[in-house]
């Protein structure tokens, strides 16, 4: 028989591995070729494995459609979970009033259960919103592929416990929000501002989606930024952990709204031209076992690895075993559901460093390559990351952004797959805020080195782009300071007012949190981050309710009436935030070669460097001026300053004739 071309079956083509773009790059890998080859092929094997038999990557991540509760045109509710442990499993909720034995699930093959609920005339037997659980081996619990969860109310925990339920979410088509923009297109200078839903507004409480949708996206818009980092999105039960022990991996978190109000944030910000990532968190997930992962199946295991390695020794929380197949299932679907149902345009990767090594990255590194293609090295959860990576390019080919938290410094991370990289587009330099919290705890500022400054700036892979922070929400956390309070302290109770003239110490502070934010967005990356609130100097800290401080929100807020009040300095840090970005957006160095420095000057205290056409200099000296400084420059000719941290209307002293030019 012949087949025509249009019949013969098609053969999926494999990524195939080139490493010598990677060697001529960095030839001291040479040595490891034969590790990074081995990661490629497994990489590779996974990928012929899902293409035989689940139909290839894109579909194997489609877990979503056909685990937990799925609704079929005729009404009728097919709910399948894998419990491999698991002897029964039943179904019970508001919708059989609560029975427990009722409704059986039926084991089938590999580990599965399955339940068919048929419908009522038309009609889901569990309604839009309804209560139900998962009975495992008799015990209460939430599936795994809950789309949301909600705690009870205070005045019925007495009843009903703390633990999270799951609520039937299906709501009538006429009702269900549509996205109604279409993605912006991928930046290529990520400015990006990192927030947090719950703490976002000025009052003591926990803010919605819809406020901050209303209230906070145009502060980002104004500020010039073009990406939003949101944090805390998967739901955690644990309010106090950050969003960093999560509990329902395919659950928006219901403290803010429902589902449908982050589809309708994600979609607005779209439409203002932000570009939307989500912090996610697969390096970990919590112990908790009702409304958690944990335990889930009435083994130790499940979507883990069991005994020691199955456990964080610091977080104290649940690590995954991205051997099984039913793990990557879980997480590769988790990445596709956040980019197709609620419209995310990538993901930055909590918890890499701990992914990447068996010693949780808690060891240290000195640099010598056998730390990064040593026995140390976690090759499964390299492996995948490199699935992960290719999962998001292929979902978004020329759109989707991964940025990788890894303060290892892993070769090749931020380097395509195909290159025998793991794929990220972008990792943090996170060496950059411990250099300054350090510069500001223990150094007086006329003593910092510039050599020192600069060479942890630019300290970075070649070819391999990272996103520079001075300082992220790590450092706003209770029991370490901001910036801006390291700088200012207590003056920023008494002085901040712009109704007197500024003391010293604000004035020097001031000047040294816009020097300090310039020159990182200028030299320490191909994107910048800011963590909400600090661009204008937000005082204090962070620290979520809890029993230690009386269940208290006033320090789980930002103060946007600092900024706003016209008779406050604050105001004056927010504005050179703007001007900053917006600068950036009309010259674009974040996305132009790493900056040239010609000049750092350790009596001086002078910092200078060329970058995309620009000229940046920096005195850091506490006490001298230093009028007709020579400098030397690329090109020749006539330079004249466009953004000054000493103009007024960015609080500064306007000392500086803005019209003078250099020659």
């Amino acid at each position: 028989m012949l087949l025509s071309s249009k019949t013969m079956p098609v053969t999926p083509t494999l990524p195939s591995l080139d490493v010598a773009p990677l060697l001529e790059r960095d030839p001291y890998l040479g040595p490891h070729q034969g590790e990074i080859k081995r990661r490629f092929k497994n990489f590779q094997d996974l990928l012929s494995e899902m293409e035989a038999k689940e139909g290839g990557l894109e579909n194997f991540a489609l877990g979503h459609k056909t685990f937990g509760p799925q609704v079929d045109p005729d009404g009728s509710i097919r709910w399948v979970e894998w419990a491999p442990a698991a002897t029964s499993l039943h179904l019970t909720g508001e919708f059989n009033s609560w029975d427990r034995s009722s409704h059986p699930f039926r084991q089938v093959e590999y580990g599965r259960w399955e339940l068919v609920l048929p419908s009522m005339e038309g009609k889901t037997a569990i309604k839009h919103g309804e209560k139900v659980k998962v009975l495992v081996n008799g015990d209460d619990r939430v599936s795994p592929w809950a789309s949301y969860v909600i705690q009870p109310a205070k005045d019925r925990q007495h009843e009903e416990g703390v633990a999270y339920c799951q609520h039937f979410w299906n709501p009538p088509a006429q009702d269900a929000y549509v996205m109604r923009h279409p993605r912006p297109a991928r930046p290529a200078s990520l400015r990006v501002y990192e927030c947090h839903v719950g703490i976002s507004s000025w009052e003591g409480k926990v803010n919605t989606y819809k406020d901050f949708t209303a209230t906070v996206l145009p502060r980002i818009v104004k500020l010039g930024y073009n990406t939003v980092q949101l944090m805390a999105v998967m739901e955690h039960a644990y309010y106090g952990s950050f969003g960093y022990q999560v509990t329902s991996f395919f659950a928006p978190s219901s403290r803010y709204g429902t589902p449908d109000d982050l589809k309708a944030l994600v979609d607005t910000a779209h439409s203002l031209g932000l570009t939307v990532l989500l912090d996610v968190v697969h390096s970990h997930a919590s112990k908790n076992v009702v409304d958690g992962l944990n335990m889930w199946d009435g083994s130790e295991a499940g979507y883990f690895h069991a005994g020691e390695r199955g456990t964080h020794p610091l977080w104290d929380s649940r690590l995954f075993n991205y051997t099984l197949w039913e793990t990557l299932r879980f997480l590769l679907s988790n990445l596709r559901l956040w980019i197709e149902d609620f419209g995310f345009d990538g993901f930055r990767f909590d918890g890499v460093t701990s992914m990447l090594y068996h010693s949780r990255g808690l060891s240290g590194f000195s640099g010598n390559y056998t730390e990064y293609f040593g026995l140390n090295t976690d090759t499964e959860a390299v492996v995948y990351l490199m699935l992960a990576n290719e999962l998001v390019k292929k979902l978004l080919p020329d759109q989707g952004i991964t940025v990788a938290e890894d303060v290892s410094g892993m070769p090749a991370l931020c380097r395509p797959v195909t290159e025998g990289g793991t794929g990220f587009d972008y990792r943090l330099s996170m060496a950059v805020p411990d250099m300054w919290i350090k510069y500001l705890k223990e150094v007086e500022d006329d003593d910092w080195s510039m050599g020192h400054i600069v060479h942890t700036l630019a300290n970075r892979r070649w070819g391999e782009k990272c996103i520079g922070y001075a300082e992220s929400h790590d450092q706003c956390l209770v029991g370490d300071k901001t910036i801006a309070f390291w700088l200012m302290d207590k003056e920023m109770y008494t002085g901040m007012s712009s109704l007197y003239p500024m003391n010293p110490v604000v004035s020097r502070g001031m000047s040294l949190h816009k020097m300090i934010r310039l020159l990182v967005h200028g030299l320490s990356g191909e994107g910048y981050l800011n963590f909400m609130g600090n661009e204008f100097g937000h005082p204090e800290w962070l620290d979520f309710p809890r029993v230690g401080n009386g269940e208290s929100y006033h320090y789980a807020r930002r103060q946007w009436n600092l900024a706003d009040d016209q008779n406050l300095l604050y105001r004056y840090l927010n504005q050179f935030d703007s001007a900053m970005n917006h600068l950036e957006s009309a010259h674009g160095w974040l996305a132009s070669e790493p900056g040239y420095v010609s000049t750092k000057h350790e009596d001086d205290k002078v910092i200078v460097f060329e970058r995309a056409g620009l000229v940046f200099c920096f005195n850091f000296h506490p006490s001298r001026s230093l009028p007709d400084y020579r400098i030397g420059v690329e090109v020749g000719g006539e330079y004249q300053i466009v953004l000054d941290t000493d103009w007024a209307e960015l609080g500064g002293h306007g000392s500086r004739d803005r019209q003078a030019t250099s020659h």
